[in-house]
């Protein structure tokens, strides 16, 4: 089967750096799958788990936000922040899921402005993310 180099880099660092088979992320206007091969793109992510394959075995990364570009010869996945499932503390993921559902909850009966709605949002996606990603250890 075909591969392709994948390298998943965030500011602080390269998290993954290795040949994959395929790749499946969510982009801002839906699911991407990529195979080897793949024509030449750029699109913006959603905060969603990631899947890769690699030889017959499925990984995930919790990826939050950023840009894909596919390139001839390799993947580079430009992240605000990735993490993979053994960097994934359970626990303060299901704390920040409940802190967000709580502030989420507050804003739509204090009618709170738009700014603070929206990060308890992005918050909830990342905390729902992380415990999809850490599901799949």
């Amino acid at each position: 089967m075909n591969t392709f180099m994948l390298e998943i880099v965030t500011p602080e660092r390269k998290v993954f750096a290795q040949e994959v088979n395929s790749i499946s992320v969510k982009g801002v206007e839906g699911e991407l799958g990529i195979l080897a091969g793949h024509i030449p793109m750029v699109t913006p992510l959603q905060i969603a788990p990631m899947k890769i394959k690699v030889d017959g075995k499925e990984h995930f990364v919790a990826v939050h936000g950023g840009f894909l570009e596919v390139r001839k010869d390799k993947v580079v996945l430009l992240a605000e922040s990735a993490e993979l499932p053994e960097n994934i503390d359970v626990d303060r993921a299901k704390a920040s899921k409940s802190r967000a559902e709580q502030r989420i909850s507050m804003a739509d009966r204090s009618k709170q402005d738009h700014v603070d709605f929206r990060r308890a949002e992005l918050s909830l996606q990342r905390a729902i993310a992380r415990l999809k990603v850490s599901e799949n250890r």
